[in-house]
């Protein structure tokens, strides 16, 4: 147990020069505190990964804190549904879900590479040549499974605007009665600000926030990690043009593919996560469930 306790402090406690303990540094100094005559490493790490609860781990995380979570999270969730107010959507409404893929760079690996070999997978040059960075604005159509996008080089509402004008001004939405546009809060559709000016762009559109620290409601985030996967590992572009092009290429390939994401995470998951949170709120604070 006392070894366990050790294994919790924080290095910088016992004046020690680091940020966290390895299992030869925690036998090191449970030996030097007199708390075993001899102790390994490794017997070190069998003791550690035995235990149920392993407190000198952690991981990172980003809490709910928005007090109208539950409500809002099950407006997208509806949507998603082709449901609006408790109402069914109408056949000519439609849902946009939209955000933007910030500072996707063009590393250009022109180093020495070396082709794969038998139980060696091929080898690529760790540098590269910076070629600049560029914004990836998108939109996807969640019944019918269409994506639009956009390359700009930065975001904010202005490259937004176009991003809403490419897509507003195509058929079917241009005439539809109500297109509804599912964002994140980021500094170019953020607040009702946002809102109000999607409406004067566009009377027929309405836009939906996804709760703060959701964006993993946002069906576009599945588009954006297959771009991820498909386009941008490895990262290796020549320049800022050819980046372009294989994002703009990339998108018309997959819409040849494309098929409705298979949205399984209903309001009773989603209540049913936000019980168990709710035990976790920090002080004056309250998740609405």
């Amino acid at each position: 147990m006392q070894v366990k306790a050790l294994a919790c402090e924080l290095p910088s406690k016992r004046g020690l020069p680091f940020s966290r303990f390895s299992h030869a540094e925690i036998a090191r100094e449970a030996m030097d505190e007199g708390i075993v005559a001899s102790i390994s490493g490794t017997t070190v790490w069998r003791w550690l990964n035995a235990d149920a609860i392993k407190p000198w781990r952690f991981r990172s995380w980003i809490f709910p804190r928005d007090p109208d979570f539950a409500e809002k999270a099950d407006c997208v969730r509806d949507l998603y549904q082709g449901i609006w107010e408790g109402k069914k959507l109408y056949l000519d409404d439609y849902v946009i879900s939209s955000d933007e893929k910030t500072s996707i760079q063009a590393r250009n690996h022109s180093g020495l590479r070396i082709a794969p070999k038998p139980g060696q997978c091929q080898r690529i040059e760790f540098e590269y040549k910076r070629g600049g960075a560029l914004a990836y604005m998108a939109a996807w159509d969640v019944r019918r499974a269409k994506v639009f996008g956009i390359c700009e080089k930065t975001t904010g509402i202005e490259p937004y605007h176009r991003l809403v004008d490419f897509v507003m001004q195509q058929e079917p939405y241009c005439s539809a009665d109500r297109v509804f546009w599912i964002t994140d809060n980021g500094s170019s559709h953020r607040g009702h600000a946002s809102i109000a000016r999607l409406s004067q762009w566009y009377p027929n559109a309405i836009q939906v926030h996804t709760p703060v620290h959701a964006s993993w409601l946002n069906q576009i985030e599945i588009y954006f990690s297959i771009v991820q996967r498909k386009i941008l590992t490895p990262n290796d572009f020549e320049n800022l043009k050819t980046l372009e092009q294989h994002l703009m290429e990339f998108q018309v390939h997959y819409q040849k593919i494309a098929k409705p994401f298979k949205w399984k995470f209903t309001k009773k998951d989603l209540h049913k996560v936000l019980s168990k949170l709710s035990s976790y709120t920090l002080p004056g604070e309250k998740l609405a469930a």
